[in-house]
């Protein structure tokens, strides 16, 4: 009969092991995340139901969107991240979009935002587009990196980063090579702004989405990953079915520092969440592997 000196010691053997499987779990374990926006339509009529259904799928971290006068989708920041606590799911990031400080210097919107979103616990505090008025010239570009530089303090003292999400506007040639996104990486600080990179709206601007990503990889902590059909509408279409190589692009993902990566399908053609499906397993079986 063992005495209760072993059986400690056993107990206390067991224990460990079950820990250190527990932290070479979370060690090997990898968030794949998609934004919320791929599933509007139906986060709009249940919202509930739609986050269950994406962990149903098998995501395990969602990009959130569509905060408005303090709530999400009807739901306090509270009772939206109590939503994705029960899923299991993180939210590293959410989009806030904050017109009226980005167009009038509106600190006050600023601040409720920025303070809204804490509550959903983000590593990264990120602004999703710019809306056609906003960027009408270089100027505009330069006045807009002030007010990223300003929110990036903001956001810094709320305990997130900012980041800001590209579409292929910001590459527009304004004169001698200067186009917005170059303003920004100029005129916004390195240790307030970062950049999520959107690689389909990268490849649509003609650049190389490899070269690019290496070329500012101190800057870019997460990426937007959606493919593009081989079509002369270069339209969306579901990760790994299109033109864009991300086997090889996913290679980069552990030299350039990247944190996060989020799927996003702005349209969809077939039913969304075989098209959710159909993303995640060719990322999970063969891009990521």
């Amino acid at each position: 009969m063992p005495t209760r000196r072993i059986f400690l010691k056993q107990a206390s053997l067991a224990s460990t092991a079950l820990f250190m499987n527990k932290s070479a779990w979370f060690a090997s374990s990898e968030l794949i995340g998609i934004q919320l926006y791929t599933l509007r339509d139906e986060a709009k009529k249940d919202i509930k139901g739609t986050i269950a259904k994406i962990a149903g799928v098998g995501y395990n971290s969602v990009e959130v969107f569509n905060y408005n006068n303090g709530k999400f989708f009807d739901l306090t920041p509270e009772e939206f991240a109590a939503v994705f606590k029960q899923n299991n799911l993180k939210t590293p990031s959410g989009h806030y979009s904050m017109p009226n400080y980005l167009t009038k210097g509106d600190e006050d919107e600023l601040k409720r935002t920025v303070a809204d979103a804490a509550k959903m616990s983000h590593a990264f505090f990120t602004v999703p587009y710019l809306t056609e008025p906003m960027r009408t010239s270089l100027d505009d570009y330069k006045k807009l990196a002030e007010k990223l530089n300003k929110a990036g303090e903001v956001v810094k003292s709320a305990g997130m980063r900012l980041a800001y999400h590209n579409h292929d506007f910001e590459f527009k040639d304004w004169g001698d090579g200067k186009t917005g996104f170059s303003i920004f990486q100029k005129e916004t600080d390195p240790a307030l702004v970062n950049f999520e990179v959107d690689i389909y709206w990268i490849t649509k601007a003609g650049l190389d989405p490899i070269e690019f990503i290496k070329a500012n990889s101190a800057r870019i902590k997460m990426w937007h990953v959606k493919d593009m059909d081989n079509t002369p509408e270069k339209s969306f279409t579901e990760v790994g079915t299109g033109v864009i190589n991300y086997k090889e692009i996913f290679k980069l993902k552990k030299s350039t520092g990247l944190e996060y990566f989020f799927v996003e399908q702005d349209r969809v053609k077939m039913p969304v969440y075989e098209s959710i499906t159909k993303s995640y397993q060719n990322l999970k079986n063969n891009i990521l592997g």
